[in-house]
């Protein structure tokens, strides 16, 4: 029966790869069975952007499903909600009205939900279940409230009507539709200050389920903030690009900053799902401020870097929440501290989640780097801009998106040197053992996807402006450059990683030709590694990922604000000989102690000053009918 289900998931998924590429090439139509639901009925309809969207999600479905089959996790509950989650992913691009939309969100939502719970028993996917529930059912209520406004004051529930009505809407309309749509999917997306369902929802529930909530679900709340931003309401005022720019910059730093100190390795992932979303809204965000300006070809230039940089995530992050699966399972702990020296045991998934590493750190000539240089690209052309307080955001853009490649790298370094380097830390992590076959293989094809969008981007690039100019109603660039090196805005800028990863192996090829031809010997010599004098070394000589993260707490201490907690036993016949020491130094969020939990306790202040209305006594209840009844006549 799993096998079943989870095959019918990767059949849904080839057959959305399929339908999106049509799409993607020029293909396209409509769908409508009006019996089927209420106010506007059940209407599809296929565009570039809607495929592209609906081919990345087939694209990912496909590995988490082959994966889902050899994990032992995916084995228990949740099969109904699987195939759900996915079929109602790929609803969400093809909507064509309110109700489908809403409807394939709301059966998204509940079925992620049932996916995050899977394990009842446990304290922590109860908890992250429950805050995934209430913050995405308040995106919900947003959406729910833009789009009732679109469609009471357009006279129509379906999205084609809003793109042509759009000009005409009164300013304040429009502005108040984009802020309520635009919260609703920046919720689902994990924008930085909703934030804080992701780092909780994502670990608690199956990996392969954890690799399509990162790799493709956010990433419809991307497809929502792109249809808000540049097509439904058509161009916008500048503030709706600054807008979303800012939220790009803080949610890339941010991310990073909460990446770098978490040692829950699938934490570590959900935070820089946060960061990836940022660097994906610099680029939407680049692309509407150009628009506004008229500068057509710029705006292309963003929208392509998101878009190539919204498929990249999915490739890598996929990949990387795969990988961190299959080590979960083969060391039964999430904490990176109790790892080490997976390498050996496991080298297959070593491999796997290097590559992906490399990639989310933006290391050429791997998918990650393409993106994030066009992202630069797009941001460094703001001189065309007049508006000072534009380039200003735009400075902080490319700041921030410095400042978040820097820190990522360091992220993963920590992550992989931590988790598969050295020595084992604990009997799990020395007794690890390689993963199955076809969890081997979910992996090896997402590596390979990293692998080829970073080789191809002369291919990838030209699809993908196609799809950005329909969306923004313009000529596409007549050439990108030639099939071995990407050009972009003229001469301006190029690149080949093609020649980048010849040199890179050349590099590594050349010093053992040198050695061959200068007649070193062959014979190699085992040996143990040096061991700074001392003849014995064991884990705990190590470095830490606590030790890791250290500088960046000391840096950042304003951000991370975190609280120093030691405890010492000494022997007890000496205070000169110490028995135990236990160091804690855990950070605090910055989002909890002065949003969310002063919210709640207003919340709770509210409730329990309501609450004393309910007193029991009915001559009190007759004074509020009395009032009521008042107060209707008084507003009639």
């Amino acid at each position: 029966m799993t096998r079943f289900a989870h095959g019918s998931a990767a059949l849904i998924g080839l057959a959305a790869t399929g339908i999106g590429t049509y799409a993607i090439a020029g293909g396209g139509g409509t769908f409508r069975l009006g019996a089927l639901v209420p106010l506007g009925g059940f209407e599809l309809a296929l565009d570039p952007l809607g495929g592209l969207f609906l081919a990345l999600i087939g694209f990912i479905a496909v590995p988490a499903s082959v994966y889902a089959m050899g994990d032992p996790e995916g084995r228990g509950r949740g099969r109904f909600p699987y195939i759900v989650f996915v079929a109602s992913m790929c609803l969400v691009p093809l909507a064509a009205n309110t109700m489908t939309f809403l409807i394939a969100w709301e059966l998204m939502s509940l079925a992620s939900y049932f996916l995050v719970l899977h394990d009842r028993q446990s304290r922590e996917s109860v908890r992250a279940a429950w805050i995934y529930a209430v913050m995405t059912h308040a995106g919900l209520a947003c959406l729910l409230a833009g789009m009732l406004l679109l469609g009471a004051e357009i006279g129509s529930p379906q999205f084609a009507d809003w793109r042509a009505a759009a000009p005409t809407l009164a300013p304040a309309t429009r502005d108040l539709a984009f802020v309520l749509l635009a919260l609703g999917f920046a919720g689902k997306a994990g924008v930085i200050p909703l934030h804080v369902w992701l780092p909780l929802a994502h670990p608690a529930a199956p990996s392969h389920v954890s690799a399509l909530m990162s790799g493709v679900m956010i990433k419809l709340g991307i497809y929502g903030l792109l249809r808000v931003s540049l097509d439904w309401l058509g161009a916008g005022p500048p503030w709706w690009g600054a807008a979303i720019l800012i939220a790009g910059a803080a949610s890339s730093v941010i991310g990073v900053l909460y990446a770098l100190v978490e040692h829950d390795l699938k934490r570590l992932l959900a935070f820089h799902s946060i960061e990836n979303i940022g660097i994906i809204l610099l680029g939407i965000g680049s692309a509407a401020l150009y628009r506004v300006a008229g500068l057509d070809a710029l705006a292309v230039l963003g929208l392509v870097a998101a878009l190539y940089h919204t498929v990249n995530h999915a490739a890598f992050k996929a990949l990387l929440f795969l990988g961190a699966g299959a080590v979960v399972h083969a060391t039964g702990t999430r904490n990176i501290e109790a790892m080490g020296g997976l390498i050996k045991r496991m080298p297959w998934t070593a491999a796997c989640f290097l590559v992906g590493s490399a990639a989310i750190a933006a290391l050429p000539p791997l998918n990650g780097f393409v993106s994030e240089w066009l992202t630069f690209l797009a941001l460094f052309q703001n001189r065309h801009l007049d508006a000072v307080g534009q380039n200003l955001l735009f400075t902080l853009g490319i700041a921030a998106l410095a400042l978040t490649g820097g820190l990522a790298m360091a992220c993963f370094v920590k992550a992989f040197g931590i988790t598969f380097l050295a020595l084992p830390r604990s009997d799990a992590a020395a007794g690890a053992h390689e993963a199955g076959p076809a969890i081997r293989l979910a992996m090896l094809v997402l590596a390979a996807a990293c692998a080829a969008l970073g080789l191809g981007p002369t291919l990838v690039v030209p699809a993908f402006g196609s799809v950005a100019a329909a969306v923004l109603h313009t000529a596409p660039p007549a050439t990108w450059g030639d099939w071995l090196t990407l050009r972009v805005s003229g001469e301006f800028a190029s690149l080949s990683t093609a020649a980048i990863a010849v040199v890179v192996a050349a590099s590594l090829v050349a010093p053992l030709a040198v050695f061959r031809v200068l007649g070193a010997s062959r014979r190699t010599r085992g040996y143990e590694t040096w061991g700074c004098g001392r003849i014995v070394q064991t884990a705990r000589m190590e470095y830490t990922a606590t030790a890791f993260a250290s500088p960046f707490k000391r840096v950042f201490d304003f951000f991370y604000r975190p609280t120093k907690r030691l405890d010492i036993e000494f022997h007890p016949e000496s205070r000169f000989f110490v028995e135990r020491i236990e160091y804690e130094n855990p950070t605090r969020s910055i989002f909890d102690d002065w949003l969310y939990r002063p919210a709640l306790d207003l919340l709770h202040a509210g409730s329990r000053a309501v609450g004393k209305l309910q007193s029991g006594s009915a001559n009190q209840y007759l004074a509020y009918i009395l009032a009521a009844l008042l107060l209707l006549l008084v507003l009639a």
